[in-house]
């Protein structure tokens, strides 16, 4: 499967500070995932039965926005994210888009270089989920002003993977 966009796992500087005091700066506890399923952030695949796992409240926008100078105002936000509670493989080049399941449903949700949303999409992944993502985001990066995408589910809002413009 060849795709166009790099989904961004979370960065494993910033995974190792999560796995000690998370982004509302909560004590990480991790436990034994039983039942597996869990969509893991730090290696962007679902978590598999008896996996040693955390959720964390983490914040894209903001890291990304400490990074790049940009002040996102009221649209930083934080809200739980799964990742393994100890350091992970990261994901394979070749897994195409994470957590894209056929009939899912997905938010691409734009941001400037500001940090401030400029438009989002809600995604109906359909039969093939990869070739809607890959509009979605050929769609958004046909814009300038867009520096980013964050897909997100569309059932709770939770942060998937970030892309950046090429």
């Amino acid at each position: 499967m060849t795709i166009t966009y790099r989904p961004r796992s979370i960065d494993t500087a910033v995974l190792e500070e999560l796995r000690d005091r998370d982004d509302a700066d909560r004590r990480c506890l991790p436990y034994t995932d039983e039942e597996g399923g869990a969509p893991l952030r730090c290696c962007l695949r679902p978590s598999e039965p008896g996996e040693r796992i955390a959720l964390v409240s983490y914040a894209p926008l903001r890291r990304w926005a400490a990074a790049t100078g940009a002040d996102p105002g009221a649209y930083d936000e934080q809200g739980p994210v799964f990742v393994h509670a100890e350091a992970c493989g990261r994901p394979r080049d070749d897994q195409g888009y994470p957590f894209a399941r056929p009939g899912a449903q997905r938010t691409a949700r734009r941001y400037d270089a500001r940090g401030r949303i400029v438009g989002g999409r809600v995604l109906d992944l359909g039969d093939d989920p990869t070739a809607v993502i890959e509009a979605a985001l050929a769609d958004a990066f046909a814009d300038p002003s867009v520096e980013l995408v964050h897909i997100r589910a569309a059932e709770f809002g939770c942060f998937h993977y970030e892309v950046r413009r090429p």
